[in-house]
């Protein structure tokens, strides 16, 4: 049985790979705040035990993975936060504050158990970057330039570990109704506007990044490794489609 661990995985789109996995036959481990939270998703999904643990602390993550009881064979990096809000209005802490849970979180818990798939000789980690990596978008604070920054820490971890061992990956999503931008598509006209955009003509669901996952952490994807797999319908590349010449 393979296994994974899931950051921020208690909720959103975390619970829906967690989930996924699961139906795969992994035995799952979700790393999140609230205990109680994180006690009940783990309850609804087989082989799965959830652990208390903020990705910013060293300590927690070290004790989190020592409770899962073994070195998971899939690490997935989803935990993240954003900061709504002009960059000049938003505080000092709510820069501090997505720095540490989207980049140093990852890092963090990549950094944690590398040792031990180094010595096991195998392993994979995917990390969540995001489209607002690739094109920022205004109203957002620094999601867009820690996703970035993501995407070459993937790299920078792919190039160091790929010869011990370890796949590196990453997963860019673009317009998801799930997780953190479900509320936004919740509004008619909003989702209208933004599912027009999309070259596909429509949203992403879960099931999409979920499904990529899966893609990336099988055996018809192991010699792929350092590369950001963008799952958006094709948005991020119709720029010109918007700028017509008549």
């Amino acid at each position: 049985m393979r296994t994974a661990v899931i950051t921020g995985g208690a909720a959103g789109l975390g619970a829906d790979v967690a989930r996924r996995l699961s139906e795969a036959g992994y035995r799952i481990g979700i790393f999140d705040l609230g205990a109680e939270r994180v006690a009940q998703t783990a309850s609804e999904i087989d082989n799965a035990v959830g652990i208390e643990a903020d990705v910013t602390s060293p300590e927690q993550i070290a004790a989190a993975f020592e409770a899962f009881g073994e070195t998971p064979d899939l690490l997935v990096n989803n935990a993240g936060i954003v900061r709504f809000g002009a960059m000049e209005e938003q505080s000092a802490q709510d820069y501090v504050d997505v720095v540490n849970v989207n980049l140093l979180g990852s890092c963090f818990c990549a950094r944690e158990i590398a040792p031990a798939m180094i010595e096991r000789g195998s392993g994979h980690i995917i990390n969540f970057t995001s489209i607002n990596g690739i094109h920022p978008a205004p109203g957002v604070g620094l999601y867009g330039p820690t996703k970035a920054a993501m995407a070459n820490m993937t790299q920078a971890m792919a190039i160091e570990w790929g010869p011990k061992g370890i796949r590196v990956n990453a997963i860019a999503p673009g317009m998801i109704d799930a997780g953190m931008s479900k509320p936004i598509f919740e509004n008619p006209k909003v989702r209208a506007v933004r599912g027009g955009g999309v070259p596909l003509r429509a949203l992403g669901e879960a099931a999409d990044i979920a499904e990529a996952v899966l893609f990336l952490d099988s055996e018809g994807a192991k010699y792929i490794s350092g590369h950001e797999l963008v799952v958006d319908g094709g948005v991020s590349t119709s720029v010109m489609a918007h700028l017509p010449r008549e």
